[in-house]
C-alpha cells in the first residue's frame, strides 16, 4: 500500500525544498512530487494542456480540479516508492474534497498525514520575491497566490485536524532544523 504525506504551506514556505531533501536522503524508500513542478513541467512541454495550465498559474490562480486530480493520481499510481511526499496540495475545499473522495475509494493509497510548514506572510513574500524563479514571482501574483492559499486554510486545517492527520511545523527556522523534524515525523509514521 502506498503511504501518502501531503505537505502544505504558503508560497515560499520551503515545503518543496524540505520534501526534496527528505526524498534525496531516503531515495530508496521515499519519492517526492510537487504539484507546482508537475504543472510547470506540463507548461514547459508546450502541450495544449500545458498552455491551458499556464493560463491559470501565470495569474496565480488555481488550476481546474480535474487537471490537478488527474496529475496527482497519475503520479501516485506510478510512484516508484511506497512512501510519497506530495507538496502543494490541497489548495482549496474542492481539491481537498476530491482527494478525500479518491482516497476513500482507493484501497492502494493511504493518507498518513498532512504536514503544514508554517511561515508568516512577510517571510513568505521575502522568500518568493528573492528567488525569482519565473514570471509568477512578483508582488501582484504573490498576493494572489497568498490569498488563494490563506482563504481555505482554516477549513483545510480543521478538516485534517478532525481526522487527526494534521502536523504543523515551524518553517521559520534553519532548513536543517525543519527537515530533521519533518523527516523524523515521517519516519515515525512509516
Amino acid at each position: 500500500m502506498k503511504k501518502l504525506f501531503l505537505i502544505i504551506g504558503a508560497p515560499g514556505s520551503g515545503k518543496t525544498t524540505d520534501a526534496q531533501i527528505i526524498a534525496q536522503r531516503n531515495n530508496d524508500s521515499i519519492v517526492h512530487y510537487s504539484t507546482g513542478d508537475l504543472l510547470r513541467d506540463e507548461v514547459a512541454s508546450g502541450s495544449e494542456r500545458g498552455q491551458l495550465i499556464n493560463s491559470f498559474i501565470s495569474k496565480g490562480l488555481i488550476v481546474p480540479i480535474e487537471i490537478a486530480i488527474e496529475t496527482i493520481v497519475v503520479a501516485i499510481k506510478n510512484a516508484p516508492s511506497d512512501v510519497i511526499l506530495f507538496d502543494g496540495y490541497p489548495r482549496s475545499h474542492e481539491q481537498m474534497n476530491e482527494l478525500d473522495k479518491f482516497l476513500s475509494n482507493d484501497t492502494d493509497v493511504e493518507l498518513i498525514s498532512v504536514i503544514e510548514v508554517v511561515v508568516s506572510e512577510e517571510v513568505a513574500c521575502d522568500r518568493v520575491l528573492g528567488r525569482s524563479r519565473g514570471s509568477d514571482d512578483n508582488v501582484e501574483v504573490f498576493n494572489n497566490r497568498m490569498k488563494v492559499y490563506t482563504d481555505p486554510l482554516i477549513d483545510i486545517e480543521n478538516f485534517y485536524g478532525a481526522k487527526e492527520l494534521l502536523k504543523k511545523i515551524n518553517g521559520e527556522r534553519s532548513i536543517d532544523e525543519i527537515v530533521d523534524e519533518m523527516e523524523h515525523f515521517i519516519q515515525s509514521k512509516i
